[in-house]
């Protein structure tokens, strides 16, 4: 089969940059009086999550550095759920891959998958917390505002600060528990169990982090503990202006480079393929993308490939490396079985790609609208084909920075960029 040529583009996106992480932390935490909380010889827990977050090594020893200033000892609580494959150690893997460590945050790691029960919601759900955070002298309670993969929120409480404090500390029983409802479950239940955490816990403040579409550090935000539900509604709206997304809507292949929990909790954020596969969702009208491509997985994802059923292909260099028993503990844990499901299976991308373009009824494949992009995360440097290359001419945001070239396959036959 004879493929298109392709040519590289560049998006120009805008936003703020937070330029000095460390200056940045000791203002706002200043600002909201964390030293009126803080006492010597305080035990104070800073939670860490599993995402990809930009310089998020760097903000926890910034955190850890202003808690250690006030005479406190500061500690690092994994706070993902069930990631990591629902272990102690498999969390501490997690966070080390994320580049937090003890020796350079300069806090120790405690992680535990042990829980105490502090309370119920309003409609009877238990709450848990992770043991070190509860027994510890206060919390701090930092993660990312964000989107939504699964959902999109009446209230504006999507991911962020109030899901790291009911799923992240409620590590895999929260987890469980608030998943066994599916969508409702996060969407509803899970602003109501942070709620609780809130009242029964010692929550001294939240540090929100929102991102640039360049996955730059764009705000750091402390947040007094009782303003968190409100300020992170109007975060949640920064953050979504923010996000980068594809140039455009009609989409014959999507050639994914990398999938992995680095990039998204569902492997590809699905606000941009446009995808959420969760049983009575419905889908988004845009983007349309008739076939996705998933070529390999993040070595950050630890062999979790969720997000995969989300694609239509994939290689058999990824599913050689999938760690079955993380991925599907994820998956079983979060109910949407589907963005497990394992796609057709093709020897390489040169097959894969050719499968694609096989299955693209009616169009030729050197007609056929190809985009490759590295991950759903980095967006700014993409190929595109040249059917698309018209269109790409009349976005003022777009540039084109290549001429177009063949496409290229190293010996085993995967894309050589």
């Amino acid at each position: 089969m004879k493929f298109p040529r392709m040519v590289k583009v560049r998006q120009h996106f805008q936003g703020p940059v937070v330029e000095d992480i460390d200056t940045a932390i000791s203002q706002q935490l200043s600002a909201v009086g964390l030293s009126r909380q803080i006492t010597p010889g305080m035990r104070i827990a800073i939670t860490a999550g599993s995402r990809g977050i930009a310089n998020i090594h760097v903000i926890v020893r910034a955190v850890a550095n202003e808690l250690k200033k006030l005479g406190a000892q500061p500690f690092i609580v994994p706070s993902m759920g069930s990631h990591g494959g629902a272990t102690a150690e498999g969390q501490v893997e997690v966070l080390e891959s994320l580049g937090i460590t003890e020796e350079f945050c300069g806090a120790p790691i405690l992680s535990s998958m042990e829980v105490v029960h502090i309370g119920n919601t309003s409609d009877g759900m238990p709450v848990y917390i992770d043991k070190h955070a509860w027994e510890a002298d206060g919390i701090l309670l930092m993660g990312r505002v964000k989107v939504h993969t699964d959902f999109k929120s009446p209230i504006g409480i999507e991911s962020g600060l109030m899901k790291m404090a009911a799923i992240g500390l409620g590590k895999h029983k929260q987890a469980l528990l608030i998943h066994s409802y599916g969508v409702k479950g996060i969407r509803d239940t899970m602003p109501e169990v942070a709620k609780v955490v809130f009242e029964k816990a010692n929550i001294l403040c939240g540090v929100a982090i929102v991102e640039n579409a360049f996955e730059q550090t764009a705000l750091i935000e402390a947040i007094p503990t009782r303003e968190i539900p409100e300020r992170e509604r109007a975060l949640l709206a920064q953050s979504s202006a923010l996000m980068p997304k594809l140039p455009v809507e009609e989409i014959d292949v999507l050639w994914v480079g990398e999938i992995g929990k680095n990039y998204s909790g569902t492997g590809m954020d699905t606000n941009i393929i446009g995808r959420i596969r969760i049983l009575g969702v419905e889908e988004p009208q845009s983007p349309r993308i008739k076939y996705i491509i998933a070529s390999d997985v993040s070595e950050e994802s630890h062999g979790n490939a969720l997000g995969i059923g989300l694609a239509d292909l994939t290689t058999k260099r990824l599913f050689e490396k999938i760690d079955f028993q993380k991925m599907n503990e994820n998956v079983v844990t979060s109910t949407f079985l589907q963005r497990a499901a394992i796609p057709i299976v093709m020897e390489n991308d040169r097959e894969a790609l050719s499968a694609a373009l096989r299955a693209n009824w009616g169009v030729a494949p050197e007609q056929a609208r190809i985009m490759f992009i590295p991950n759903t995360l980095h967006l700014e440097q993409l190929y595109v084909s040249e059917a698309l290359v018209p269109e790409m001419e009349q976005l003022h945001h777009v540039e084109i920075v290549g001429e177009p070239q063949e496409i290229q396959f190293d010996p085993d036959g995967y894309l050589e960029i």
